[in-house]
C-alpha cells in the first residue's frame, strides 16, 4: 500500500465551498480509481487557506499512471483546480508502522 500526501493552499475566502468541492470530487471521481482504497481530507486550523488529502492506493503506479493519466485526473482538477492558490505538494509514503 502507498499513502499519498496533497498539501493543498487555496485562495482566501474559499474554505466552505472548497471543502465541498473536494468532499464531492472525492466521493465522485477519486473513488471510483483503479487502485483507491480509501481517502481523508483534513483542514487545517490554524491556517483557513490549507487542506490536506491523504489517499490509500494499491500501489504506487495505481496514483501516478492509472488515475493521473486517466480522464477522472481532468475531471477532478476541473472541480477543484480553480481554488489552488498554486499546484498541490504531493508526496508518496510507504507505511512504517500503524496502530
Amino acid at each position: 500500500m502507498i499513502v499519498e500526501v496533497a498539501d493543498f493552499k487555496i485562495s482566501a475566502g474559499n474554505r466552505d465551498a472548497f471543502s465541498e468541492a473536494i468532499t464531492q470530487a472525492a466521493s465522485t471521481v477519486l473513488a471510483k480509481a483503479g487502485g483507491y482504497l480509501g481517502h481523508r481530507i483534513l483542514a487545517c486550523r490554524e491556517s483557513p487557506e490549507r487542506f490536506v488529502l491523504i489517499v490509500e492506493w494499491d500501489s504506487l503506479e495505481a496514483h501516478t499512471v492509472g488515475f493521473r493519466h486517466s480522464p477522472a485526473f481532468t475531471e477532478w482538477r476541473a472541480i477543484i483546480g480553480p481554488f489552488f492558490q498554486h499546484p498541490p505538494h504531493v508526496e508518496h509514503f510507504e507505511v512504517v508502522a500503524a496502530s
